[in-house]
């Protein structure tokens, strides 16, 4: 009987091989890696916390989620407040208290909007994904990230600039205004206090009156020059001058500014700017108008919103010269330049000498050039304008006008503003082209009065029967000869008269020849927005 001996042979120290080996290499997932980023990616961008929900710390998800559809609700609200009343929710945003709760939200959801893209880039771990993604991905969040959370920061500066120039401009505990007679009356009027001039003095003075409910709006100019201003029943003035402001040429409306600023601003106590509140009552009496407020463009910062505007558009009708040093004698030396007609895009030097500059013609078309520089200006305050460069705008704004407007009642102003543009603008002068060129020196005010209803009731009045005649050198109290073709530049007086160029009109300056610059300056007033 025979056994077989038990296998002893050593195990082998060669590892097992198996013959159908499973392999799990990281590109395998590569793709479904990459797709499952991109989505996470999405989902924080339009709705943030929901990333976390699915992939990542639940608890943040959920408080992210409340957050951001308590934020979608608001949103919805502030879009139904808008169209339901437009004036109420600007007159709240505007609230320096809200505001002030504006900026502190935006910042704080910009942080928290920051802090989510860096915990969804947590979650996907770059690592772990394919070679050309790894720098890809983060490069994206970066991106979102400023879209996201520095888009929201810079809005929230914005909403700080402009609360800074609301404050510097606007009165805080101002009464509010009330129509009369169904209307707002706001005195504009362009201050220039230079350092080669005494006290403040308005020379451009414009009431604009607003239809309260329609926003269609009307503005009447009264000239620089204007003598014997009435002032209204109850203005304290009416103590010192019962007649109205009639000293004769030391008397026309511009000084009237300074002269109650430095002489009688104890009849207005507690006004804070007693010159303005007395323009206020001179206009509106002068009108038959009752005027509620009123704003202040120091020109002598004009230049700073037309720079930060990026300069203004306009089509000028004739050539306005930038002046010279004064002389002794009250004039000039030859200028120092000149602006072409035609279509002109100024920066803020060019745009303040047009609009001040008075050499060879007189105040009347200084008056238009000037209305045709606001025009141009509200014209370019488009949206995308005023975004861009909202900042620098609300740094020249709060340098460059002053108002007795309340905050509170801002929205329902802007919102009249916006209603506006829906009209045609209606004017009026209180002399050429609207009267004579005597007039504002011996005003009607039975004929104001009903020229000033006829305009505001929409009634065409009939066309002034005075005259008009050229103006003379040195006459500061008449217009120029009004050129029949708006924003023509003009023409030589004959065939063999050189071509009207800078160069022609400096020799003509050099050579003291004034009575052919006033001729070839004659239609310089005329100027419409570009």
């Amino acid at each position: 009987m025979s056994f077989s001996s038990p296998n002893t042979s050593k195990p082998s120290n060669r590892p097992a091989v198996l013959t159908n080996p499973v392999r799990y290499p990281q590109s395998a997932n590569a793709p479904m890696r990459s797709k499952r980023a991109f989505l996470l990616l999405v989902m924080s961008l339009f709705v943030p916390g929901s990333a976390q929900v699915v992939a990542g710390n639940r608890k943040l998800g959920r408080i992210t989620l409340r957050v951001t559809f308590i934020i979608w609700a608001l949103l919805i609200l502030t879009v139904i407040f808008f169209l339901v009343n437009r004036a109420e929710l600007i007159n709240l945003l505007t609230n320096p208290f809200v505001s002030l709760m504006l900026i502190g939200l935006l910042i704080v959801v910009a942080i928290g909007w920051a802090w989510i893209f860096i915990d969804t880039l947590r979650i996907i771990r770059p690592v772990m994904l394919a070679p050309g993604l790894k720098a890809v991905v983060p490069a994206l969040v970066v991106v979102l990230m400023v879209i996201t959370s520095g888009g929201l920061g810079y809005a929230a500066w914005l909403v700080n600039s402009g609360r800074n120039a609301i404050g510097n401009i606007f009165s805080a505990n101002g009464p509010a205004m009330e129509p009369v007679d169904g209307r707002y009356n706001f005195l504009v009027m362009g201050g220039d206090a230079g350092a080669d001039r005494v006290g403040r003095r308005p020379d451009s003075i414009i009431v604009i009156s607003v239809d309260a409910k329609t926003g269609q709006a009307v503005t009447i100019s009264i000239p620089r020059n204007f003598q014997n201003a009435q002032f209204s029943p109850k203005s304290p003035m009416r103590q010192i001058y019962p007649d109205g402001y009639d000293c004769g040429d030391d008397c026309i409306i511009n000084f009237l500014y300074t002269e109650v600023t430095e002489k009688y601003s104890k009849l207005y106590p507690g006004v804070a700017d007693p010159g303005a509140q007395a323009m206020m009552e001179a206009a509106g009496g002068t009108l038959g108008l009752t005027i509620q407020g009123y704003l202040l463009i120091d020109m002598g910062g004009f230049s700073q919103l037309i720079d930060a505007l990026g300069g203004v558009k306009i089509n000028a009708g004739g050539w306005v010269p930038i002046s010279g040093a004064a002389t002794a004698d009250g004039g000039h030396l030859p200028p120092e330049g000149w602006i072409a007609p035609g279509l002109q895009t100024l920066n803020g030097e060019q745009a303040l000498w047009y609009a001040r500059s008075r050499e060879w013609v007189n105040d009347y078309a200084r008056s238009q050039r000037q209305q045709c520089i606001q025009q141009a200006i509200l014209k370019q305050m488009d949206p995308t304008t005023v975004l861009t460069k909202f900042d620098a705008i609300a740094n020249a704004g709060s340098k460059l006008v002053e108002s007795d407007i309340p905050q509170q009642q801002l929205g329902s102003f802007l919102d009249l503003a916006i209603k506006a543009k829906g009209y045609p603008l209606d004017r009026l002068t209180l002399g050429p082209p609207d009267f004579g060129i005597d007039f504002s020196t011996r005003p009607d005010f039975e004929v104001i009065h009903q020229r000033v209803k006829d305009l505001i009731s929409g009634k065409t009045a009939a066309p002034p029967s005075t005259p008009q005649t050229p103006a003379q050198p040195g006459t500061a109290d008449k217009p120029p000869a009004q050129s029949t073709q708006q924003n023509q530049p003009p023409q030589p007086p004959s065939s063999q008269t050189p071509p009207v160029t800078k160069e022609y009109l400096q020799q003509l300056a050099v050579n003291g020849n004034e009575a052919e610059l006033i001729s070839l300056l004659s239609n310089n007033g005329n100027c419409t927005p570009g």
